[in-house]
């Protein structure tokens, strides 16, 4: 494993400290060091909060990029009938910078993979490494410990919340090898990025895990229920599986349990296509077991031997998490009666870690498989997986990840839960969601994709769960459901009752639905990035995460921090048009114009268009908007004279006409008087976006009364839907 010289001197200075101390103080406590773990952590010290403690429960930082293997970034999205990269921005952009520079230092190349579902790779212990560099600069190993800007403690798991008055005040942990030794760390804010959500759990909030009913949120592909034995059934975890060349016969000894029936799935794919992906991302010729997630590709790329890596992430390694095998079942009942119901969010570590010993096994048995069998079928040739040996980067007595990719974990119960219909799409050409939260605090789009969710068991009658099985998928809970383009709101991080308390990574308010759409890289860093920003604001201004959810000039402030990053990182995307960059110079304009309800996406186009010119019609449409939303002197501007000729492309001598009928004083540069007397010239919508925000940016909202909302049972627009479970609580249904 790599790691810093400062981060190895600091976890020594550390862990002489905690053996001695019970408890430490901090403003800020974040429980996990994934990847939203890390984020939260960074965004707020760049923020100035003083001090900050991240609590991580392994050695490693980075999640799904290195603790969990998943080298192989996902981030598609469709557009124009293609698969494409979604828009990268905020702190995930600076890692995929980080990534590609690290890339071209070890192999001359920002992209060695030629994968097939991703355009971006990195080797987990380089990207342990790049986000304990990212950290780095906010430790202080010249200082006592606890004393710097982030106190970095691990490996710590937390086993107690003390919550008073309905406020978490501390989390207790304790040692994974070692339970007898605890710490307890008391903090004003705590923000939840474990993966399982155990804070959240721990600290008696309302949660829920498995599938949602469809009485529960409506959503038209929930299980009617009741449930049954299926309340258990979630995206299944994988182990990981990352491979290097060795150029000789290193096939695995048989893992136990293994059975060759249940990876027969394997047969009926390629284990190998030789193909550089050069038409991109997701093409058919290139899709086989191989090239799926490779990481290095030295063949195509003229690398050295030996130089060559991928990892498997396949369906028939998937892991269902309930009706386990009879041997897991034995373990755990032995552990706990009644354990092996439990949903794995409800067992304690020790039982997870049964769940994930045979997780474990499986992945080696799948691997096995393509050493033995699948490579007896298709014959001898240089990339089998016969000639692929188990990585030993990470450290492990088992060469294998230190976690398994978590694809779903426990939901809190939040302001608002995001849920299908909210981001459901009609087809496969995503559009603006139904709902668009002005509350909104990042962008995203990925499909409802589930990976299999059930298991049958091969040999055994009805109900026994002895012998091999194989993974099953169902209608309803598959991949490839389509959804649009949506933005997360900020009151799905805000538990609805408990304070003190922020969710981020995978236990956010969303249904069981939405959070197979919610959960790939960029997502929960920008997810992470969010909830550090909000800690930051409510700990400056003295007030709970839920006091700032129903104050909108701290929302606005938030979301303007949010596209404007301190100390000059990208900002994250708001509004999640195709083409807007972070180094755009109207890209703060455009989002918060945006969110605001100014000026959103046409929906015939998921592009901004910065230099298409404005006509003179849609100026006039612009303006009116910004009346109804902003408290500009004149509420009923007379716009006539725009909207006359309004094909007609609009110029800055109109632009000044429109904000004069609202009652605005333009700057000089509008009008005939200034300095430069261009004002016929035409209008670019990356420039009016510029110039109106300059104009409207300091105006009041037009709001209503908001004295009850969010409260049980208020509807501050009247819609008929409670503001609890309403995603845009300021328009009414028929205005959307």
């Amino acid at each position: 494993m790599l790691r810093s010289l400062l981060l190895t001197t600091f976890l020594l200075l550390i862990s002489s400290v905690t053996r001695a101390a019970e408890t430490l103080d901090c403003d800020l406590l974040i429980v996990g060091g994934n990847e939203a773990g890390v984020a939260a952590a960074v965004q707020a010290a760049r923020l100035g909060v003083p001090r900050i403690v991240l609590a991580n429960d392994i050695e490693w930082l980075g999640g799904q990029f290195s603790a969990e293997g998943v080298g192989c970034i996902d981030e598609w999205t469709v557009y124009g009938g293609k698969r494409v990269n979604f828009p990268r921005s905020g702190m995930f952009l600076e890692v995929i910078r980080r990534i590609r520079e690290r890339n071209a230092e070890k192999y001359g190349l920002t992209n060695p993979g030629n994968a097939w579902c991703g355009t971006e790779t990195i080797e987990p212990a380089e990207a342990a490494r790049i986000f304990e560099l990212l950290v780095a600069p906010y430790l202080d190993d010249d200082r006592p410990p606890g004393t710097g800007q982030i106190t970095y403690l691990r490996p710590w798991e937390p086993v107690r919340v003390d919550v008073e008055e309905k406020t978490v005040r501390a989390v207790e942990f304790a040692r994974p090898d070692d339970p007898q030794v605890r710490l307890t760390v008391r903090a004003r804010l705590t923000i939840d990025c474990s993966d399982w959500g155990d804070v959240f759990r721990l600290s008696g909030a309302r949660y829920a895990a498995g599938p949602d009913v469809k009485s529960r949120f409506g959503e038209p592909g929930a299980p009617e229920g009741p449930l049954g034995e299926h309340e258990n059934e979630m995206n299944p975890l994988s182990w990981c599986v990352v491979l290097k060349e060795a150029g000789r016969d290193a096939t695995i000894p048989l893992p136990l349990h293994y059975d060759p029936r249940s990876f027969a799935a394997l047969d009926k794919v390629p284990p190998f296509v030789d193909t550089a992906m050069t038409e991109g991302i997701y093409t058919p010729g290139g899709w086989c077991v191989y090239t799926h997630r490779r990481l290095v590709d030295r063949w195509h790329n003229g690398l050295p031997v030996g130089t060559e890596k991928t990892f498997l992430n396949w369906p028939t390694q998937d892991y269902p998490l309930y009706n386990f095998p009879q041997h897991v079942v034995d373990a755990l009942e032995a552990m706990e009666a009644g354990a092996s119901r439990k949903n794995v969010v409800d067992m304690t570590p020790a039982q997870r870690r049964v769940v994930f010993d045979d997780a474990k096994r499986h992945a080696l048995g799948m691997l096995h498989y393509l050493q033995t069998k699948v490579h007896d079928r298709v014959g001898d040739y240089p990339q089998s997986f016969r000639y692929m040996e188990l990585t030993d980067e990470f450290g492990t007595p088992d060469r294998l990840p230190p976690k398994p990719y978590v694809r779903e974990g426990l939901r809190l119960e939040a302001l608002y839960m995001l849920r299908e219909q909210d981001i459901r799409a009609a087809d496969r050409n995503p559009r603006w969601a139904r709902a668009m939260p002005p509350d909104a605090i990042f962008g995203f789009q990925f499909n409802i994709d589930f990976h299999p969710t059930r298991r049958k068991f091969l040999d055994a009658g009805p109900g026994a769960a002895r012998g091999p099985w194989q993974f099953v998928h169902t209608p309803h809970r598959n991949w490839h459901t389509d959804t649009d383009r949506a933005m997360l709101p900020l009151r799905s991080l805000i538990p609805v009752e408990v304070d003190g308390l922020l969710g981020s990574s995978k236990n956010i308010g969303v249904t069981s639905l939405v959070s197979s759409a919610l959960r790939v890289h960029g997502q929960m860093m920008l997810c992470g990035q969010a909830a550090g920003t909000t800690a930051w604001l409510c700990l400056r201004d003295k007030m709970s995460p839920r006091e700032l959810a129903r104050n909108w000039l701290k929302i606005r402030e938030l979301q303007q921090r949010l596209v404007r990053s301190p100390q000059g990182q990208p900002g994250i995307l708001l509004w999640p048009y195709h083409d807007l960059l972070p180094e755009d110079l109207s890209f703060e304009a455009v989002n918060l114009l945006a969110v605001r309800g100014i000026w959103p996406g046409d929906s015939a186009s998921l592009d901004f268009q910065a230099y298409r010119l404005v006509k003179r019609v849609e100026l006039a449409e612009i303006l009116k908007r910004t009346a109804r939303h902003v408290a500009v002197p004149n509420a009923e501007p007379d716009l006539a004279p725009l909207t006359a000729d309004g094909e007609r492309s609009a110029d800055w001598q109109g632009l000044a006409d429109g904000l004069q009928a609202l009652g605005i004083t333009p700057s000089p540069c509008l009008t005939k008087s200034g300095p430069v007397n261009e004002t016929r010239a035409t209008l670019p919508r990356f420039e009016l976006a510029r110039f109106l925000w300059a104009h409207v940016k300091d105006l009041p909202e037009r709001l209503p009364a908001t004295d009850r909302y969010l409260q049980p049972g208020s509807d501050v627009d009247g819609d008929g839907v409670s503001d609890l479970d309403d995603p845009e609580p300021f328009a009414k249904q028929a205005d959307r």
